[in-house]
């Protein structure tokens, strides 16, 4: 089946068009029912959440329990609702993703270029759940107002703690509010870099929006290290260690039989011209197989690095200097594989990408 939201052709006369304009207005159509659905799925995460609190079951009352207002707080659990639903949204549009450029079966159920406007729909929900996420938690500290501060005050200091990288100065958010952001900031241009491929060719497209699983596993480490819901220990929080396993497998099957010839490996490679990519290749291999092997183990034993209820936590060994390393060594790392990449390929200006 074909994919109708190809590239649009050029007029005679007139010069190319640097988006996709046509794949951008059709899953921009297509996203109008996926969107809804997601908000279904935030309310129904909003009003279990609610309850729990109304009820006294949250876990979270044990790290916060002024929050036991669950009317007053309303705004705190909208956020947490639209954080949880887009976690979901993530590890569906990731999944999809894996699925379209991992080599199918003889007889696939579902074709190829559907999975691919799937995946793109996802992705645009994702973002937009994301962004949900943090613009409630900004109104959330605007309503508070714990400062005291005048509207124009209140309205500065919410905007740097939410948005502003490394605005956010107190407790466990000083990172995980950090990691956050840079997942939110990623995730955009990384995400929307498949409707600018005229521009940047297509090699470079498909370079950058590899490292989109960066984005997720940064949103997933955002969750488990902020997320009151799963800050302690139990079946919950394992829980969502182990929805992590299938993307880990799923990373490890495309790698291991990707769709594309020209990604594939096998040993021989080693002893070819290109032996620095042939071994960028199999340590990909050998850290998702490590990633399945970890995870199965933090599934199993439950030891998944949870606080124990009680007890008293201690020091955070990650902090925000070592963070900004992190994204220092990954946009350099982007950088670089953009510039080996823009001498070797022209933007596609016609020519269907898949």
């Amino acid at each position: 089946m074909a994919d109708t939201t190809g590239p649009e052709r050029a007029r005679p006369g007139r010069r190319p068009s640097r988006i996709d304009g046509a794949a951008l207005r059709a899953d921009l159509r297509r996203v109008v029912p996926d969107s809804a659905a997601a908000l279904v799925v935030t309310l129904v995460i909003f009003f279990v959440l609610y309850a729990r609190i109304e009820a006294g079951t949250s876990m979270t009352l044990m790290v916060m329990p002024f929050l036991s207002d669950a009317g007053e707080y309303w705004l705190y659990w909208l956020c947490q609702a639209f954080g949880w639903s887009g976690l979901l949204w993530a590890w569906i549009t990731v999944m999809l993703g894996l699925l379209r450029s991992t080599a199918p079966p003889a007889r696939a159920p579902v074709p190829h270029a559907r999975i691919e406007r799937w995946h793109r729909v996802t992705s645009l929900t994702t973002m937009g759940l994301m962004f949900a996420h943090a613009f409630a938690f900004f109104l959330e500290l605007v309503r508070d107002n714990e400062e005291g501060l005048a509207w124009g005050g209140r309205l500065l200091s919410a905007f740097v703690d939410v948005f502003v990288p490394g605005g956010y100065a107190t407790g466990t958010g000083q990172v995980a509010i950090l990691i956050g952001l840079i997942a939110l900031y990623l995730a955009v241009p990384l995400s929307l870099a498949y409707y600018f491929r005229f521009r940047t060719g297509t090699r470079t497209w498909r370079a950058l929006h590899r490292f989109v699983i960066v984005v997720y596993a940064l949103s997933v480490w955002h969750t488990l290290l902020y997320g009151t819901n799963v800050w302690f220990d139990g079946w919950f929080r394992t829980f969502v260690w182990a929805l992590q396993l299938p993307v880990a497998l799923l990373l490890l099957a495309r790698l291991l039989a990707p769709l594309r010839a020209d990604e594939r490996f096998t040993l021989r490679d080693l002893a070819g011209g290109r032996r620095l990519r042939a071994l960028a290749r199999l340590g990909a291999r050998l850290a998702a197989a490590a990633t399945v092997v970890v995870l199965l183990a933090v599934t199993i034993t439950g030891r998944d690095g949870g606080r124990t209820p009680g007890a008293e936590g201690g020091e955070m060994l990650i902090g925000q200097d070592m963070v900004w390393g992190g994204l220092a060594v990954l946009l350099t790392v982007i950088g670089a594989v953009v510039l080996s990449l823009r001498g070797r390929e022209r933007p596609e200006r016609g020519a269907r990408v898949g």
